[in-house]
């Protein structure tokens, strides 16, 4: 047996990946533990039992909502990703003095887990919930690339191994990675596991009575960190799938409550939350979203092609990744209307060559072996090392 600790953000689009591969290691008989800054987020998706020790947190505050391109990437880093960090690493240290893991795998954006790691001297893996990284996406922007250099080689001064070399985004053991080269282009030095699709702690009533089955169901998500600037690309999605309404039926997704819920609409159904995965397995003929990574790979996996509007962040990476694919269209997430968005839907309902791609990488997702392959490498890992 041996002992794994998961190190996280809180964000449930990171979180999501690692619970599937802690439960297939649990199963497996070894030990499992997570470190966050937010225990009952962890619980609420790796279930109520799950061993969390608790990080302090990034300061509080939100990302100005009209940032986007390097501005809205310096901030990330700047105020969320690297405070993250610096706040996290006493509760990691203290983790890893307690528990003792023989690895720690450590989410590619929760640099302490990493950093720590190297430190104690315990061998990590990498969980890179975001193929995204592995494009250098700063490759055209070399002052940006340079701070980011500066600011990470302080961070290691603080928080690491002043003598280590090792881009704390990026393990030297072991890099896993929830997508598949057919998506996201080949890489060097990376397990492409495919998505870590597993079951997930039910959520509140879905109304499945609801659904028609002489229609298209259309899912729209936004997913969990983008309400503050959603409100109008979701008022331009309602007025396209209205326009359709003799062929499709519209989930909209809106956890800010923005829009307007109509009583007794056979046409459009807005909620603040779905089942997102047993939704995509009933069966959804599209999916619009931000093109968040999870959100990508979870309808590619079960075959469903996108309309994709980047708002930042990883996301136009992912968002090039789905056109280059073939899989789904790209639109302007600011300045989308209706009648090019309903095109838009329209190519990828009626367009064969968008389904026959998404069911391709869907089939390579398959292949890579998810949850079970990336329990594997951990466990190979964890072998060596011995």
């Amino acid at each position: 047996m041996s002992r794994f600790l998961f190190v996280v953000p809180p964000l449930t689009g990171h979180i999501n990946p690692a619970v599937g591969v802690a439960a297939e290691l649990a199963g497996r008989g070894h030990r499992v533990a997570w470190a966050c800054s937010d225990p009952t987020l962890v619980r609420r998706l790796a279930g109520a039992g799950a061993e969390v020790f608790a990080c302090a947190g990034a300061p509080e505050g939100s990302r100005p909502p009209e940032l986007r391109g390097p501005e809205a990437l310096r901030f990330l880093w700047e105020w969320y990703l690297l405070p993250l960090a610096e706040a996290m690493a006493p509760g990691v240290r203290a983790a890893v003095e307690e528990f003792r893991p023989d690895v720690v795998v450590a989410d590619q954006q929760a640099f302490a887990g990493a950093l720590v790691a190297e430190r104690m001297g315990v061998p990590w893996a990498t969980s890179a919930t975001t193929s995204a990284e592995f494009t250098d996406p700063l490759a055209g922007l070399p002052k940006v690339r340079e701070w980011l250099r500066g600011r990470l080689a302080l961070l290691r001064a603080s928080v690491g191994d002043p003598a280590g070399r090792t881009d704390p985004r990026f393990s030297p053991h072991l890099v896993l990675a929830f997508s598949a080269p057919e998506l996201a282009g080949p890489a060097d030095g990376v397990r492409w596991v495919g998505p870590s699709v597993a079951a997930r702690p039910a959520g509140p009533g879905f109304p499945w009575e609801w659904l028609d089955a002489g229609r298209t169901t259309v899912l729209v998500t936004l997913g969990t960190a983008n309400t503050d600037v959603g409100a109008r690309f979701l008022d331009v999605c309602v007025r396209a799938l209205r326009e359709r309404a003799d062929r499709v039926q519209g989930v909209v997704v809106d956890p800010g409550g923005t829009l307007r819920a109509p009583v007794d609409d056979k046409d459009l159904l807005i909620v603040p939350s779905v089942p997102q995965l047993a939704l995509l397995e009933r069966g959804v003929g599209a999916v619009v979203c931000h093109a968040g990574h999870n959100t990508v790979c979870e309808a590619l996996w079960h075959g469903v092609p996108l309309v994709v509007a980047p708002i930042r962040d990883d996301q136009p990476v992912v968002a090039g990744q789905v056109a280059d694919a073939g899989a789904g269209v790209r639109v302007r997430f600011g300045r989308v209307d209706a009648r090019r968005l309903g095109a838009a839907l329209d190519a990828v309902l009626d367009g064969p060559g968008h389904r026959a791609a998404a069911e391709r990488i869907g089939a390579a997702f398959r292949a890579a072996g998810g949850t079970p392959a990336a329990a594997d490498h951990l466990e190979e890992l964890a072998g060596e090392l011995r």
